[in-house]
């Protein structure tokens, strides 16, 4: 039988993953990109609940995710491969352009992401390309 993470995400499987934590609701997965696990991070109407940036646009675009990057000192960079000395973070959209996921990569070179409300999870990164979460399409660096 497929577990529940599995069916979500069918590559996991095969790439070999593991839960590095409990469910949670107090983060969510930019939070836990950006190093927060206080806060859950959205751009959405509700400032209440979502935390976001001030000086950046409360709107859930490509531009927007790569500004709070930028604000945290983040830099795009190409390479998904480890580099010694930076951390980084890769950005998912789905097929409308909209950023649906944060992973950021571990000092092993594999990444960690928190799904959701779900656990956070060690992984290779395109394990988690599909259709909850879309494609990797912005990869930034910032020295550690």
């Amino acid at each position: 039988m497929v577990n529940f993470l599995e069916a979500l995400f069918p590559r996991l499987a095969d790439g070999g993953y593991s839960i590095t934590s409990p469910r949670s609701r107090r983060y969510n997965c930019i939070a836990w990109a950006a190093g927060d696990t206080g806060k859950w991070w959205w751009p959405g109407p509700d400032s209440t609940f979502e935390f976001w940036p001030a000086s950046v646009a409360r709107e859930e675009t490509l531009d927007a995710f790569r500004e709070v990057l930028a604000s945290l000192g983040y830099v795009e960079c190409q390479a998904e491969e480890v580099e010694p000395g930076f951390e980084k973070v890769a950005i998912f959209v789905n097929a409308a352009n909209e950023p649906t996921h944060a992973a950021r990569q571990l000092p092993n070179g594999r990444w960690t992401s928190k799904l959701g409300n779900l656990e956070d999870l060690e992984h290779a990164l395109r394990d988690l390309e599909g259709t909850q979460y879309g494609t990797v399409v912005l990869i930034m660096k910032r020295p550690e």
